[in-house]
């Protein structure tokens, strides 16, 4: 086997186990095959010593893909560094393929490859629950997690309870782990979905893995479907490596747009990736200098929500647990029911012919206090789609046209003040605002996917009061239009 083959070898393996596996083992472990070319793009990343032993570990290695382009670039850049790889993978259906491809690695490394494969389940290995690999150290980690969520009461999630490190799903508990098992200095390689830089959900794991390693890189692939084309896999992936007590000087950003496009890369503070007074450690990707100059405009901004006397909640109606209270034709007792198919152009639309219930008739004092009193109130869409241009989607509820109570749908984030409306002028020019380019760039900066959290919202910078009243005067929803009237007051 030539240096040359080994990736190949690996690929061809990677499409016979993916050929091989039953789709319901395959969703129920999370298993997404690294294509060729994306390991490859991997296996660059890491800081490679020039001689010596390097102790690797590939967990969940699947066919061996990510070894395999470990050991290609090992064996063609550094004569005089020999590896030992760990490979864990608990399918046997795929063991075969995996031990194929790492014989082959071992037989081209010509005495300078060592391999071991342990078939186990990396959660329970790690855990001490079968103490297979528990208190092992490696220099490197080099993996493409299983995705999929853990259940509360799953023997995976209080394995993790148990060794001190809650995570919801697999990824987040694999690099939990492989973070626990680097040595200092050592370094974790990844591909994994961008979903843990933001939000509540991941706050706990994302403070837990950025107390252990600091971030040496990360790259950004600006196609969701093109990386794993091949496993039915929509979602914005990302590669970031990190560093096991490493300092926290810089980050070298890249993107690109597949796994086989040109990488354009950059350095910036590391600070300016994980913003040190963050209490939920975003971790904010300003890939170029355009994003770095939003960013710096919308930090420097002078307000917080609490600053301007607002508060953003969701919506209280979770309309599953309320299908009593939800009427399709009007009721003289219906208070109007807003979901986000309401929204549009910057209003909302009530009633609209959405297929949903629009009103809410109130049988109950729990009921009752899912209503939010008559007022002005400012809106976005928990979830954006992917045909819309922006990210965040705000609307403005005038109760001009239904001076009564409202109750708002849960997959809606709702502003107001302390429970009431807002003024008109405000409520008018925060959803001008939350509409501009400039927020939808910044946000873009440390959100990956179409959620719209009301963490993130609370973590956004704003005008002065005055600003965005003045914004609340215009009623133009040109996109065109709304940006130049936001630049225009945020550069006087």
């Amino acid at each position: 086997m030539t240096v040359v083959g080994l990736l190949d070898l690996a690929e061809r393996q990677r499409v016979q186990a993916l050929a091989g596996v039953e789709a319901e083992t395959q969703s129920e472990l999370g298993q997404f095959f690294t294509p060729a070319a994306a390991a490859a793009l991997i296996a660059s990343i890491p800081r490679l010593p020039e001689r010596g032993v390097v102790r690797v570990l590939d967990p969940g290695a699947g066919s061996g893909v990510l070894s395999a382009a470990l050991v290609e670039r090992v064996l063609a850049e550094r004569p005089d560094l020999r590896l030992h790889l760990v490979a864990v993978e608990c399918d046997r259906a795929v063991l075969a393929h995996l031990r194929a491809t790492l014989d082959a690695c071992v037989k081209a490394g010509q005495g300078r490859v060592r391999v071991e494969v342990v078939e186990a389940d990396f959660i329970f290995a790690s855990t001490g629950l079968d103490a297979t690999m528990d208190g092992q150290q490696f220099d490197l980690v080099i993996e493409n997690p299983p995705y999929g969520k853990l259940a509360v009461s799953s023997r995976h999630r209080r394995a993790m309870r148990g060794a001190g490190m809650d995570a919801p799903n697999l990824y987040a508990a694999f690099l939990a782990l492989s973070a626990a098992a680097l040595a200092d200095g050592g370094q974790l390689v990844a591909i994994t979905p961008r979903s843990f830089f933001n939000g509540p959900y991941f706050g706990p794991f994302r403070r837990h893995l950025l107390e252990r390693i600091s971030l040496d890189r990360v790259h950004v692939f600006e196609s969701r479907s093109s990386v794993f084309c091949d496993t039915g896999v929509l979602q914005e992936n990302v590669i970031f490596s990190g560093t096991r007590s490493g300092a926290r000087n810089t980050v070298v950003l890249s993107v690109s747009r597949d796994h086989t496009d040109q990488v354009v890369t950059r350095e910036v503070p590391y600070d300016e990736v994980v913003h040190p007074g963050d209490p939920h450690q975003f971790i904010r990707l300003s890939t170029d200098a355009k994003d770095t100059v939003c960013a710096e405009t919308m930090l420097a901004l002078p307000c917080s929500l609490a600053d301007l006397g607002i508060e953003v909640s969701t919506g209280r109606v979770v309309d599953f647990r309320a299908r009593h209270a939800l009427r399709h034709t009007q009721s003289p007792d219906g208070a109007p029911l807003v979901y986000p198919g309401n929204l549009h152009d910057g209003g909302v639309q009530w009633p609209r012919d959405i297929r949903k219930p629009q009103w809410f008739v109130p049988a109950s004092p729990h009921d009752e206090a899912l209503l939010l009193p008559s007022g002005w109130y400012t809106v976005v869409k928990r979830f954006s789609t992917k045909e819309e241009r922006r990210r965040i989607v705000a609307s403005t509820w005038s109760p001009l046209e239904n001076p009564a109570k409202v109750a708002f749908e849960n997959h809606l984030n709702v502003f107001h003040a302390g429970g009431a409306g807002l003024d008109e002028p405000l409520a008018r020019g925060l959803t001008l605002w939350l509409n501009s380019s400039l927020v939808d760039r910044f946000f873009r900066t440390f959100s990956g996917h179409t959620q719209v959290n009301a963490t993130d919202l609370r973590t956004l910078r704003f005008p002065a009061p005055s600003t965005l009243r003045d914004l609340g005067r215009h009623t133009t929803t040109e996109q065109q239009h709304v940006d130049a009237l936001v630049l225009e007051r945020i550069a006087a």
